[in-house]
């Protein structure tokens, strides 16, 4: 038993918030990946491999825009299809495995990456790592999201985003110091930090439990009863938390008669679950990130605001320090709608300003101080709000029993989007295209409001909020505006109960099979009603 005069607080959960920053480590993967890509494209040694000469080039070397679009999105595309299979992967591989199988591809495409001179071996190799930074992102927020307590799930997850950006900045500050190095050298070293992290999370991972929630719906309840002590810091209460797992997930089984992928477009309520994890994720690629993040040396280096390493550096330290600001933020003062609409709006705004400086002043020292700054702001409101809330919320919207095709889809449209706009901006920003630079943030304006507009008028709030408690707000239809106040009552519990009864007279003959599941929607749709 635990000392009933033990505080509920930061420090009696120690071990789940250990176990959660271990896995929370997955995306320094992806964040590293754009931080060093993003720099070997304006670096002499990597363009005497894979580039060509070109005297106009404030280096003297250049890459053709395919090139630069298949070396950066060919990753994103990776990531796309790894995610979209998420929900059958994870129905069966459970969250660690799916991990440990994420660490394994990842060393093998960098080390195609690594001793490769062949621009086919180099596309391979960035498809391939793709799929391991999609697993690494969707089956660590899986497990985030499932095995972190409530109140501490909008902690953890922009602790996931701080080794985003923790990522990227390692990676655009070891480019800043290898790019004097001679030939292959210069891309060599920084590549070989991707090995670092995958060996701390293969061996940290046979120390830490599988999420309670897979168990549950692989039932196994024994197992999950026992991940869930391993987590919990007080064992009287773990029975409680586990049995309304179960209860929500019973309700959910009661109200559908399968759990497959189509479930997610079936019937309204889970239908309206997925479109706001898709949505919600997908504001990350409609702020326009893609482009700042992939191409921001390249974009600094061909709009001669000069040092553009160093400028990189500094951008990407501010996007760490401004997430590192909302990891305190979100946990005390969460509000998810007010964060991302402030957010995008701030993207937008940033954009534009860019965009107008660039256009009427042309490029030059003046015009570059205007774009770093303006940059530096737009990478507060980008880390600071949207980025970290935007995975949040896509994870919290899902169904219980569904939350791992529904995640998986989601991350995966995500994931397409982020694709589409990195695989198009070197078409607009390349000098060999349209070379339209920092003008380009012309088209991403619009986006930004009309994605900041969308999440003022459509995006639920559920700061603080048990997945138990979602499920039942979302099975009651309540309106997305009317989440943040909306006093839950236990319809979901009610519902599991009702269907847990009608399986008994079932199996004793008083009623039939057909007679169970009516009853059991019946009861589920009353519960909402009566509390609607």
């Amino acid at each position: 038993m635990s000392d009933p005069q033990r505080k509920d607080n930061i420090y009696a959960h120690w071990k789940c918030l250990a176990a959660c920053t271990l896995v929370s480590m997955c995306p320094f993967q992806y964040g590293t990946d754009f931080g060093i890509i993003g720099g070997l494209q304006a670096m002499k040694g990597f363009l005497e491999v894979f580039g060509e000469k070109d005297p106009t080039s404030p280096i003297g070397y250049n890459i053709d825009y395919t090139r630069q679009q298949l070396i950066a999105s060919l990753m994103i595309l990776g990531a796309f299809i790894s995610s979209i299979f998420g929900g059958p992967i994870a129905k069966y591989l459970g969250r660690k495995t799916s991990l440990w199988a994420a660490c394994g591809l990842c060393y093998i495409a960098n080390i195609v990456m690594m001793t490769t001179t062949s621009i086919g071996a180099l596309y391979f190799a960035r498809l391939l790592i793709g799929l391991a930074n999609g697993m690494f992102l969707t089956f660590g927020q899986l497990y985030l999201q499932e095995c972190a307590p409530a109140k501490y799930r909008g902690l953890v997850i922009s602790l996931f985003q701080t080794w985003t950006s923790i990522g990227s900045l390692v990676g655009t500050v070891v480019d800043n110091f290898t790019v004097k190095l001679v030939g292959k050298q210069a891309y060599i070293v920084p590549l070989g930090i991707i090995y670092i992290i995958p060996g701390i999370l293969t061996i940290g991972m046979l120390f830490i439990p599988e999420s309670p929630r897979w168990y549950l719906l692989q039932n196994k309840p024994e197992k999950a009863r026992k991940a869930l002590h391993w987590l919990r810091p007080f064992p009287e209460r773990v029975d409680a938390e586990i049995q309304g797992m179960q209860d929500a997930i019973e309700a959910e089984r009661a109200l559908s008669k399968s759990a497959d992928v189509l479930d997610m477009f079936r019937n309204p309520v889970d239908r309206r679950r997925t479109y706001l994890a898709c949505a919600a994720i997908s504001l990350q690629a409609a702020s326009g990130a893609m482009y700042m993040i992939s191409y921001g040396t390249y974009f600094f280096e061909m709009a001669a605001v000069g040092s553009p390493f160093e400028n990189a550096c500094i951008l990407t330290g501010v996007g760490v320090a401004a997430i590192m600001i909302n990891s305190i933020v979100i946990t005390r003062w969460g509000r998810r709608r007010f964060f991302l609409t402030t957010g995008m709006c701030l993207c937008g705004i940033s954009q534009l300003i860019v965009a107008v400086v660039y256009d009427k002043l042309g490029a030059g020292t003046s015009t570059g101080k205007v774009i770093v700054g303006v940059s530096v702001v737009y990478l507060i409101g980008y880390n600071g709000m949207v980025a970290s809330y935007a995975w949040l919320c896509g994870g919290e919207f899902p169904s219980q029993r569904l939350r791992s095709y529904t995640f998986g889809l989601a991350t995966s449209v995500g994931f397409l989007g982020a694709w589409l706009a990195t695989f198009t901006a070197p078409y607009f920003i390349n000098s060999t295209a349209l070379n339209w630079g920092p003008k380009y943030g012309y088209i991403w304006t619009p986006s930004c409001f009309i994605a900041a507009l969308w999440t003022y008028f459509f995006l639920p709030e559920t700061h603080g909020r048990t997945f138990e408690e979602i499920d039942e707000m979302f099975e009651a239809h309540v309106p997305a505006r009317k989440f943040s106040k909306y006093q839950c009552v236990g319809s979901v519990a009610a519902a599991a109960a009702a269907a847990r009864e009608s399986e008994k007279e079932a199996h004793h003959g008083k009623v039939s099979h057909d007679e169970v599941v009516w009853s059991n929607e019946k009861a589920a749709a009353e519960t909402a009603v009566a509390i609607s």
